[in-house]
């Protein structure tokens, strides 16, 4: 047997998620393998349109076909979405940090805001201008 690799398409991969009932297909698809009909009966849409869903993830290869008898049962096929998790990274990586620095921020002006209170809890300092009322 020869060794097969396969190369998916990011773009195709992206397009077929931008539908939110096809990510609700690959989210029930994740709890095992499901015929197509009880794929349908899970959503307030005709089976045709379902179908239609169904070939499009097909052909990102999100989805995976297997036919037994008359009936089609689908399962899902996670190895296009490595493209989606690497292009993800960069953006947790980013919000990582950039949550880091903002802890790091408020956590020294509450250190410098707890260092010039008052003794009493509760209280702010406030600075005032001296009033002499007579």
């Amino acid at each position: 047997m020869r060794n097969q690799t396969v190369t998916y398409s990011s773009e195709a991969t992206f397009s077929a998620l931008a539908d939110p009932t096809r990510r609700a297909v690959l989210d029930l698809l994740r709890k095992g393998r499901q015929p197509a009909g009880q794929i349908a009966q899970a959503f307030p849409i005709s089976r045709p349109a379902i179908s239609k869903h169904l070939r499009l993830l097909r052909r990102a290869h999100l989805v995976n076909e297997h036919r037994e008898g008359r009936n089609r049962f689908y399962h899902l096929n996670p190895e296009p979405l490595r493209a989606v998790d690497s292009w993800l990274e960069q953006y947790r990586t980013f919000w990582s940090t950039s949550l880091a620095n903002l802890k790091a921020f408020v956590e020294s002006e509450y250190a410098k805001e707890t260092v010039s209170a008052p003794a009493l809890p509760g209280h702010r300092s406030v600075k005032r201008k001296n009033r002499n009322v007579e």
